[in-house]
This record gives structure tokens, C-alpha cells and sequence, in this order.
């Protein structure tokens, strides 16, 4: 079969610059897979700053703009959360994104790199099931104006600073009052991110098809305080009365301090962001492979 995605590029997982094992396995990976592309036909470009990180030559590199412009896909090999930083970055150019896991748990990541060759052809032939997944747009609001502007696709977490006791929030669900929480925090995540976070402090996991939230309490002084699932259309406040150190993160990689007063806004974007998956893929199987259901039976 012809080759679909003509022009493809390569996001790689930044090693750590000080390991020069794990930057020369990081290297040999992408290169290998470019070499495998270019074999199908395909035109295959760099990004720009995974080329800087690996020191990888030989091909082009385009920046994020670049590869918006110019690439039919982006192939990611690394772990969730270089996915969630390159979909959160592509999802407004609508570049599909598939995942090559050469992380730990790999929920959106899930091509497994042994073998990858076997997987990936048929996919790139045009084979794969699509997955168009959300993203959270927030805002951190302070006497009015609007000091800090994220998309997250996982989580949007209130914490209380790292030496200082709990917090206390206000908070509000398309402006009716839902109550002042005392906690260590609290996530608003996507279905995305109901197996982040939100899942190791008691939140439930959210099927990625449905149109909703989950609120969850980090710690709560009430023990009555329990996670709910919201619909996503609406907006969600969050106000810091009290606490110190606080701080509102969006998935984990972008940080904004807070201020008593100040106000974080949660609300669906405009944008999302689409992963192709191999043909059969099951979000069930994902589950019962990362969370180790059904460990022992059939």
C-alpha cells in the first residue's frame, strides 16, 4: 500500500546531557527510525530542539511553526509527557501525533520500540484508529487581569507549597458557589488525566470519549470531601482565600505562584489533540495493561 504520511516529523525525548550512555541510545533510537522512514519513502525532518539535545546531523530540523506547516505527522518517541508537551504545542495545526514508548508507562505513548517496525507501516499506510482527546485552557486572574496563560491536556493542579501547611479554596462551577475546600490541593483533570494525578489521589479514571472533568481533593480536611465529575462545557474558579507557597501547575510543566486572591479559570479550549493508535487499539486494553487489572487471570 502507498505510504499515507509523506511528511513526517521526529520528536525525540530530551536525555539528560550529562549521561553520555543514555544520550547515545537516545541518538542510535531516532536514527534508526529515521533510516526506517526514509526506507518507506517518507521525508523525514528533526525537530529543532531534539537535534540540539542529541547532537543527531544528517536531516533536516524544523521548529514547532515549521513542522505545523510542513509535516503531515509528528512521530514522538519518548514517554506521556513528551506527548503531552508536542500535542499541546500541535493541537492548534491539528498535526496528529504517534507515540513510540521509550518511557515508563506510556499510556498515550503505545508503540512499543522493539518491533516498532512491524506497527508503525500499516499506521503510516493509513491503518490506525484515531483518538481526538481535549485540551483544558486556564487562566490565573489577579485583581482583574489575567497574569498567566496555559493549555494543560492532563491536569490543572492547585498545591500548597512544599514546607507549609494546607490551603484553602473557594470554589466555584460555572459561577454558583460550590464550597471552601481546606486540602493539601486540588486537580480539575481531563479524562487524559484521570490516570495521572488525579488516579494516586483517589480520583476516578474517565473513559477519553467522554465530555467531562473530574475534581479531585489532594488530602482534604474533610473526609466528606469526595472527587466529582463535572460536564466540560462549563467553567470552573478556583480562588486561593488562604495558604502559603501555593502554586497552580499545568500538567506538571509550566508553574504559576499564586496570591491570596487570586483566581485560576478552567475551561474547555477550542483545540485538541488527535493520536493515531494501531489498527484494534482498545482503551480497555491500555487499562488492564498499565493499571495490571485481571493480574493472574485469563
Amino acid at each position: 500500500m502507498p505510504i499515507r504520511f509523506q511528511q513526517i516529523a521526529l520528536i525525540g525525548k530530551y536525555p539528560n546531557p550529562q549521561s553520555t550512555t543514555q544520550l547515545s541510545g537516545v541518538r542510535d533510537v531516532l536514527q534508526d527510525i529515521a533510516h526506517f522512514l526514509t526506507q518507506l519513502g517518507c521525508s523525514v525532518c528533526l525537530e529543532q530542539e531534539t537535534a540540539n539535545h542529541t547532537g543527531l546531523q544528517g536531516l533536516r530540523t524544523l521548529d514547532v511553526d515549521g513542522i505545523a506547516l510542513h509535516c503531515d505527522v509528528a512521530l514522538v518517541v519518548g514517554g506521556d509527557g513528551t506527548m503531552l508537551s508536542f500535542g499541546r504545542r500541535l493541537a492548534a495545526a491539528g498535526v496528529p501525533l504517534i507515540g513510540i514508548n521509550q518511557g515508563r508507562l506510556g499510556f498515550i505513548t503505545d508503540i512499543a520500540l522493539d518491533g516498532y517496525q512491524a506497527t508503525l507501516t500499516p499506521m503510516l499506510e493509513g491503518l490506525y484508529e484515531e483518538d481526538q482527546r481535549p485540551l483544558m485552557h486556564a487562566k490565573v486572574w489577579r485583581d482583574g487581569v489575567c497574569v498567566f496563560d496555559a493549555l494543560a491536556m492532563n491536569d490543572v493542579v492547585v498545591n500548597r507549597g512544599a514546607t507549609s501547611g494546607m490551603v484553602e479554596l473557594r470554589v466555584e462551577v460555572d459561577g454558583h458557589f460550590v464550597a471552601n475546600q481546606r486540602a493539601d490541593g486540588l486537580i480539575i483533570a481531563s479524562p487524559t488525566g484521570s490516570t495521572a494525578y488525579a488516579l494516586s489521589a483517589g480520583g476516578p479514571v474517565l473513559h477519553p470519549a467522554l465530555s467531562g472533568w473530574a475534581l479531585v481533593p489532594i488530602a482534604p480536611h474533610t473526609l466528606s470531601n469526595r472527587p466529582i465529575v463535572l460536564a466540560d462545557p462549563g467553567e470552573i474558579a478556583v480562588e486561593l482565600v488562604s495558604g502559603r507557597d501555593a502554586s497552580a501547575n499545568f500538567d506538571m510543566q509550566s508553574l504559576a505562584k499564586l496570591l491570596h486572591g487570586d483566581r485560576i479559570t478552567v475551561r474547555r479550549s477550542q483545540h485538541q489533540v488527535t493520536f493515531l493508535h494501531p489498527k484494534g487499539w482498545s482503551y480497555f486494553d491500555t487499562l488492564r495493561k498499565k493499571l495490571h487489572w485481571n493480574e493472574g487471570g485469563a
